[in-house]
């Protein structure tokens, strides 16, 4: 195992303990850490909520590429130790200490995240703890199942602890690092197709940084998203409906690559393919790999598949490293920076899906916070996406809560999104493309096709009064734009009695 996984033979010395590695972290230490849905590092969160249990009082500012697993954020949460955490994250505990402000948060377009680190916008970073699937022969680092803001945060941190990953296998081959240029000296990034490789297989590091090694049998605990509901089936069934007559139309061409969030009406999309015989060949441009990636490509339907990190179950893990030979020359991970570039979304036409908390009547996004205060996850890259994709999807079940809240509202209780960056708004109920209408136009479609049946007549009313009595681009009744809200907050519901 050390011979095979720690092939840099000066930095076999530097093999240790969690207690002994986490020493370096104390009171006040800026952490920044691997992971990106998966990839993030197990031994020394442990041992930092150890350290708390056994009664040493500190606190640490944790720095990730995204969310991460229980063992992380949740852990680290529910022994008080964090003071900052930065940026997207999806833990519940973690979520209440945030909206309590007990935790300080700031949400950030994950695009951005290494050229702030780069230039020192976050703070010094004191250390990196980092999960490694092996180290190469020169020093290098060989990432597990994410890349994210690893490679920025390797090559700025004053000690790098890595965690040996003994559960992934030999992943070489499937990572392309690259690291941009920082302005004013940046050059284009020289992805022309979502194939298309630029950098190293590996994270360039300095091994004189690195001031522990550790070996680790824990697994990523990733989300598990269940088989597509009728809901989140017929969302996706819109959306491949509204591309395949787009294409039929020449509006728009056949082989432009797709995007996806996570979760289930994105992976009810990505499985869409799986029975639509009019996509045969196709390119994924994406953050998150799920485990429809896999099953489209066993059956030939992918070309390439880019992300920033893989969100597999048990199951769909184990067929990929069983089978790594067949999937390396089909998947890409890449820097997050480079997965969510707004220049590369652009220049490749990407079709972006994303959902949303709610939309309101004019097409504003509320991606993050329920009833416009308590933060839900962050923004994550839905906005590098949906900003800079050549088709832009905003997709929502329509009603939540047993129905008792309606996702089409008259005003978002907050913006993540603004109209100008959504093309089309999508419910189970059916799609409107806003391109070619004006915002009075937009409302009216938005209420007839996208809106559940028992909120639609209040919808309605609510429009064609602002319209009346205030009149306007973009009518609205200021004093009464968030009557829904309103009522659920007083009754629990946000149908009219």
């Amino acid at each position: 195992m050390l011979t095979d996984r720690v092939r840099y033979t000066p930095l076999r010395d530097k093999i240790t303990d969690p207690a002994t590695a986490a020493r370096h972290i104390q009171d006040g230490t800026n952490l920044f850490i691997s992971g990106f849905t998966a990839g993030y590092p197990k031994l020394i969160p442990q041992e930092l909520v150890r350290r708390a249990e056994s009664g040493e009082q500190f606190k640490i500012n944790l720095f990730a590429g995204a969310s991460t697993g229980d063992m992380v954020d949740g852990a680290l949460a529910r022994a008080e130790l964090i003071a900052w955490r930065r940026p997207y994250m999806s833990d519940k505990f973690m979520r209440g200490q945030i909206n309590q402000g007990k935790i300080l948060f700031k949400d950030d377009h994950l695009s951005q995240l290494s050229a702030k680190v780069r230039a020192g916008e976050w703070g010094r970073c004191d250390v990196a703890v980092v999960e490694a699937a092996a180290i190469t022969e020169q020093g290098h680092l060989i990432p597990t199942m994410s890349v994210g803001n690893t490679p920025t945060y390797v090559q700025e941190a004053d000690k790098i602890i890595i965690e040996i990953s003994a559960s992934s296998p030999n992943l070489e081959g499937i990572h392309d690092i690259y690291i941009p240029e920082d302005p004013p000296y940046r050059m284009p990034i020289p992805i022309y197709r979502t194939a298309d490789r630029i950098g190293k297989p590996f994270i360039k590091m300095d091994p004189n940084r690195v001031v522990a090694i550790l070996f680790s049998t824990e697994k990523d605990h990733c989300p598990i998203f269940t088989p597509p509901d009728a809901t989140s089936s017929r969302i996706a069934e819109h959306i491949l409906d509204f591309v395949q007559h787009q294409i039929k139309k020449g509006r728009m061409p056949s082989a432009l690559p797709w995007q996806a969030g996570v979760g289930d009406v994105a992976n009810a999309v990505l499985s869409g393919f799986i029975k639509d015989d009019n996509f045969q060949a196709i390119d994924i441009y994406s953050e998150v790999l799920q485990d429809s990636v896999l099953d489209l490509i066993d059956l030939g339907k992918v070309r390439a598949a880019s992300g920033s990190a893989m969100t597999l179950s048990e199951k769909a893990r184990e067929r990929f490293y069983n089978e790594i030979f067949r999937y390396r020359d089909k998947i890409v991970l890449r820097p997050v920076e480079i997965s969510n570039s707004p220049e590369v979304i652009r220049r490749l036409g990407v079709i972006a899906i994303n959902t949303a908390i709610e939309v309101d009547i004019y097409g504003q996004v509320n991606s993050t916070h329920v009833m416009g205060t308590q933060l839900m996850n962050g923004i994550g890259g839905s906005g590098d996406f949906l900003r800079n994709g050549a088709l832009s999807f905003i997709v929502t079940p329509s009603t939540a809560k047993g129905g008792l809240i309606s996702a089409i509202v008259p005003m978002v209780s907050h913006v993540d999104h603004s109209e100008h960056s959504v093309d089309v708004v999508v419910t189970e109920h059916g799609l409107v493309d806003t391109r070619p209408l004006t915002p009075r136009q937009v409302a009216e479609q938005v209420i007839k096709k996208c809106a559940h049946p028992d909120f639609r007549d209040q919808l309605w009313d609510y429009y064609q009064r602002a319209v009346r009595e205030r009149g306007g681009h973009e009518p609205h009744i200021i004093e009464k734009a968030f009557f829904m809200h309103q009522c659920f907050l007083e009754n629990g519901d946000m149908r009219l009695k």
